[in-house]
């Protein structure tokens, strides 16, 4: 069984997303819990094959303080040295060059900005996704696109307007929107109740992260 450490500090952390990745995870994947401060252990990444950043309110503001540039760059090594690292939306905008700075000419950006970008504001909702050929309704808040070449990356799912949504590149992959996502965030959002997509999604995801690891 493979091993996923995954990051949580609240408030910047969705404990929601947090538990929901391991629930989706779980089967195929050893979860480790953790914080910044266990970057400081020089033991840390052992038999660790994958570190995962789930959905959030962290930004360029709050992330300096509790990420300094020395944990930054131990993650960094931890790719460099064949580790895997997962991103759902805010942990997806956290591998830019804002923040860990581990992408080859890849720039997280907000969706709801873009053109044509079917979302645009930010609240709970879904988005209309092709992920593997399939169409999807996936739950969706403020998640990014990414901006570059697109031959720079592996496309796996792409918004209504075209834009990549989840992408790998090299031993990076990043969801814009929420896979990971548990029946009671639809029920309590009334008017997307009927896209619950009972597991199916969750599926999705375990595909992603084995596909990851495979790189």
């Amino acid at each position: 069984m493979k091993y996923l450490a995954l990051f949580m500090r609240h408030p910047e952390c969705s404990t929601d997303c947090a538990y929901a990745m391991v629930h989706a995870l779980s089967s195929e994947y050893q979860i480790r819990i953790f914080e910044e401060k266990e970057l400081d252990d020089d033991n840390f990444f052992d038999h660790i094959d994958v570190i995962a950043f789930p959905g959030g309110i962290g930004d360029s503001d709050s992330y300096p303080n509790f990420f300094t540039r020395t944990r930054a760059n131990r993650i960094a090594r931890f790719l460099d040295g064949g580790g895997c690292y997962l991103g759902i939306c805010m942990g997806a905008y956290w591998a830019g060059s804002r923040y860990f700075d581990i992408l080859d000419d890849v720039n997280p950006i907000q969706y709801i900005k873009q053109p044509n970008a079917e979302v645009k504001r930010s609240y709970s909702t879904v988005a209309s996704v092709t992920w593997a050929g399939q169409q999807e309704k996936m739950f969706f808040y403020d998640g990014c696109t990414f901006e570059c070449d697109a031959t720079k990356f592996k496309t796996i799912a792409t918004y209504l307007n075209g834009d990549p949504m989840a992408i790998i590149q090299n031993r990076i992959g990043l969801i814009g929107c929420h896979p990971e996502s548990e029946e009671y965030w639809y029920k309590d959002h009334v008017y997307i109740d009927k896209h619950w997509h009972r597991g199916t999604h969750h599926q999705l995801l375990l595909n992603f992260v084995n596909t990851l690891v495979q790189q």
